[in-house]
């Protein structure tokens, strides 16, 4: 009769020496490569792209081209700001005595006015910011040439007319006198925000419904 037992030991084929350690070496090398798989893949997930590269490259150009921007315009104003000063101080005080100035020295302030207009022409693009403080500068200037103008204008009128045409100077005046500082003050910031510390470029004396400068020292950072 044939045997329903199993086969004697002695006929089992016997596990070859270092095969359980074999089988180990393996596992471990397979954990390696996938722990090491698994890391590259993250890393080529969560690294940027070449458009979020590029688009960081951009914002960093333009950072350093509106800081840039900022100190140039700063230094323009602060100019203008120096040059003006004297002509609203006479201005003022010929419009309160109600007679004409010398010519000479209208012909003087006109000259001044004319080199600032040059100098805030151009218009550079820049950041929102930089573009309205730049705008605000250009269009009071503007402004206190044609108060100016109109102020020299009435010079050969009689004394009625004469004076209705100064108080359009004065109007005038207080309009250019309150754009300029509030482009001065959003500078101010701007220059703040920049790294640059608190830049002061208000016109001093004047009239008109302004921003008045604030009491940080000059270049002191918030």
């Amino acid at each position: 009769m044939s045997r329903r037992t199993g086969k004697p030991s002695y006929v089992h084929p016997r596990p070859k020496p270092g095969g359980g350690r074999t089988a180990l070496v393996l596992t471990v090398v397979l954990v390696l490569v996938a722990g090491v798989g698994g890391g590259l893949v993250g890393w080529a997930v969560g690294r940027p792209d070449a458009t979020e590269r590029a688009v960081a490259q951009l914002r960093a150009e333009e950072a350093r081209r509106d800081a840039e921007q900022i100190r140039t315009l700063t230094d323009q104003a602060r100019l203008t700001g120096e040059q003006l000063s004297p002509i609203i101080a006479e201005l003022d005080a010929a419009l309160e005595a109600g007679r004409p100035a010398p010519a000479d020295r209208v012909a003087a302030w006109q000259r001044t006015l004319a080199d600032a207009k040059q100098r805030h022409a151009d218009s550079p693009s820049g950041s929102t910011g930089t573009n309205v403080a730049r705008g605000g500068f250009r269009t009071a200037v503007e402004g206190f040439t044609v108060a100016v103008d109109t102020y020299a204008a009435a010079g050969g009128l009689a004394a009625g007319p004469r004076g209705t045409l100064y108080a359009l100077v004065e109007r005038q005046h207080a309009a250019a006198t309150t754009t300029w500082s509030m482009a001065a003050a959003q500078l101010d910031q701007l220059n703040v925000d920049a790294g640059h510390g608190h830049q002061h470029v208000h016109l001093d004396g004047g009239h008109g419904d302004g921003f008045a400068p604030d009491q940080e020292p000059e270049g002191h950072a918030d």
